[in-house]
């Protein structure tokens, strides 16, 4: 006879999610580190009740905003290579709801972290309680429905026995190299409370294998036919790169073959950026050499990469009639872009068997002639690097000479936070990168507000890193709340806290589209015209993070951010630094282009006038089929 423990619901999670292990290259440990949470009614006595019995087992941290906790989930879990993850719990209501753009994060990124928002009645014994949303023509639906589209699991526990195969589906999606992401659980309140004799075999210790995929021996033999018949070969590495641990097995075989690399913002640090076959960032936000490089291969090698719209610079990248494309990627839905000969594996072992194959073809890689002219690229876009990073201002920092001293404050194994605005396309053409991982910028969604929450994630997974976290004002003022819990982890983050007095980034790609106007700028309105072209608002960012407890440094000169970094580095807790920066001061695009739709009709000239770029640049758009 099955023996059985009579828990809560609430109860049975918090006992199984301690139960998590995961094992990948014979390096076991346990899944989840803790749980990240934010109490109210929906919650507090159900999943607060279970987490409070086992604090000798799982840490509960308190987080001050719900979207917040999620980025602090996603960003442990990209530093843990997707191999630890975070659970996090809400209130039903707005709590819940606050819950969908961190899941969409996670989701985007396929990082793994459990949501477990409260809900409604499932007894419907009262109807409605706090915060439902009644709707007329179904009493089976609430605000967590709105988590369906952006997680790769959901479910809601109506009885608490249903987590008896919830559980389990739920470790199977959250450990799935292919599959991963926000998975969300969500618990009426009442359910929370309900006991039930669950079966011991539930909660007994399981450890999660993660397999390494490899490729088919069909589709292997193809792509090695491609590439041995290729001149001129490229690989873009993309965040698979990272996530597998496969920069030593890329830099065999880049090497072997002379093949040289170009890296998305996913997986910038695959290759050191000294490498001698590192030809730096592609695409949209790409430097001079990748996107020189990338317009005439007449072969690419998409590494772990999804090929999304600024990688491909929307599908104008690829100008070489001919090129054709090898996609190694454990996804199948992204080896199958761009018409490639899609090799469906872990990055690591297939580039291992795909350097096999080459040799078993006699194949001597890229020619003499074609890799003098890969280094000439490479030495010149360093030294374009060096020129961009002491472009000064005569008023105040430059956002590339911010760069260059957080960069140069840096060492070894420390990392650099960063997410939305302006700061991604500069930061991923001229911020360099020694080692994986040390470079975190999350953008696959593009999320304002991650930065600081994200850095807090990426403290907690490497605790013994220095984590420096650069956040334009605008992505400061959405969403700055860690700081506080930042302070009271104890996990000491340094915060450079760029003012440039808006939304500069978008400002920028307004004017490129043809617009004149203040939409975009921190200004009061203009009583006379009633539009936002008063003076600049008077924020004080220093005052606002010291009342979130952070220690507060100012800078207004090269030396002053230099000694700033310094004294942060010593400093007891996390510190702000706010650097007022010229927004004048522009990185060059070196040629790439991003398809953003200008009005086909318009009474500006200057909006026609864009309107006729625009066209002529569709034209060099790519469909490959």
């Amino acid at each position: 006879m099955s023996r059985t423990r009579r828990l809560t619901a609430a109860q049975a999670i918090v006992e199984f999610i301690t139960a998590q292990s995961v094992e990948r290259d014979g390096d076991e440990h346990r899944f989840f580190e803790g749980v990240l949470g934010i109490f109210g009614h929906g919650n507090v006595a159900g999943l607060g009740e279970a987490l409070e019995a086992a604090q000798d087992r799982i840490r509960y941290i308190q987080a001050r905003n719900e979207q917040g906790m999620v980025h602090t989930a996603v960003a442990f879990a990209k530093r843990s290579r997707r191999l630890r993850a975070f659970a996090c719990t809400t209130s039903i209501g707005p709590g819940a709801t606050n819950l969908v753009t961190g899941a969409a994060t996670a989701t985007v990124n396929r990082l793994p972290v459990l949501l477990l928002p409260g809900d409604i009645f499932a007894s419907r014994r009262v109807t409605p309680v706090l915060q439902q949303l009644e709707r007329p023509e179904s009493q089976d639906v609430s605000v967590n429905d709105c988590l369906r589209p952006v997680s790769r699991y959901w479910d809601r526990m109506n009885r608490p026995e249903q987590l008896i195969s919830a559980l389990p589906a739920a470790m199977r999606v959250l450990t799935s190299p292919t599959e991963t992401g926000a998975v969300t659980l969500a618990l009426p309140q009442d359910v929370q409370a309900e006991a039930f004799d669950f079966p011991t075999t539930l909660f007994e210790p399981r450890v999660h294998r993660i397999p390494r995929a490899r490729p088919d021996r069909a589709a292997l033999q193809r792509a090695a036919d491609l590439i041995s018949r290729s001149q001129r070969p490229l690989i873009v590495a993309g965040g698979g790169v990272i996530y597998s641990d496969a920069s030593d097995a890329l830099a065999a075989f880049a090497t072997r073959f002379g093949i040289p690399v170009v890296e998305t913002q996913a997986g910038k640090g695959s290759l050191a950026w000294n490498h001698p076959l590192q030809l730096g960032a592609i695409g949209v936000t790409g430097g001079s050499a990748g996107n020189a490089a990338a317009r005439d291969a007449d072969l690419v090698i998409a590494l772990g990469t999804r090929l999304a719209d600024f990688t491909t610079a929307s599908w104008t990248a690829w100008q070489n009639p001919d090129v054709r494309f090898v996609a190694l990627n454990v996804v199948e839905l992204d080896a199958a872009k761009a018409a490639a000969t899609a090799l469906v594996a872990d990055a690591r072992v297939g580039l291992e068997e795909l350097e096999v194959a080459l040799d078993g073809r006699g194949w001597a890689g890229v020619d003499p002639e074609r890799r003098a002219t890969n280094e000439r690229l490479r030495t010149a876009w360093n030294t374009e690097v060096d020129r961009v990073l002491d472009l000064h201002s005569p008023v105040h920092l430059s956002q590339p000479e911010v760069i260059r001293l957080v960069n140069q404050a840096a060492g070894p194994g420390d990392v650099l936070v960063q997410a939305a605005g302006g700061l991604p396309g500069d930061l991923h053409k001229l911020w360099r990168t020694e080692r994986p991982g040390d470079y975190h910028v999350e953008y696959g969604y593009s999320t304002m507000g991650y930065e600081i929450a994200g850095g807090l994630g990426v403290k907690m997974a490497s605790p013994e890193a220095e984590v420096y976290v650069m956040v334009g004002d605008g992505s400061y003022l959405m969403l700055s709340a860690e700081l506080t819990t930042s302070v009271q982890e104890g996990r000491r983050l340094t915060v450079v806290l760029l003012d440039n007095h808006g939304f500069q980034c978008i400002k920028n790609l307004s004017g490129a589209c043809g617009g004149h106007n203040e939409f975009n700028s921190f200004r009061f309105r203009d009583p006379a015209t009633g539009e936002l072209s008063g003076p600049i608002l008077p924020i004080d960012f220093a005052a606002n993070a010291a009342s979130l407890g952070a220690n507060i440094l100012r800078a207004d000169s090269a030396a002053e951010l230099a000694a700033a970094l310094r004294d942060a580095r010593g400093a007891d807790r996390t510190t702000v630094i706010v650097v007022e920066v010229d927004p004048s001061v522009a990185v060059p695009d070196y040629g790439s282009w991003w398809d953003v739709p200008v009005a086909e009709v318009s009474t500006s000239e200057s909006v026609r006038e864009a309107r006729r770029a625009y066209d002529k640049h569709v034209t060099t758009e790519r469909r490959f089929i």
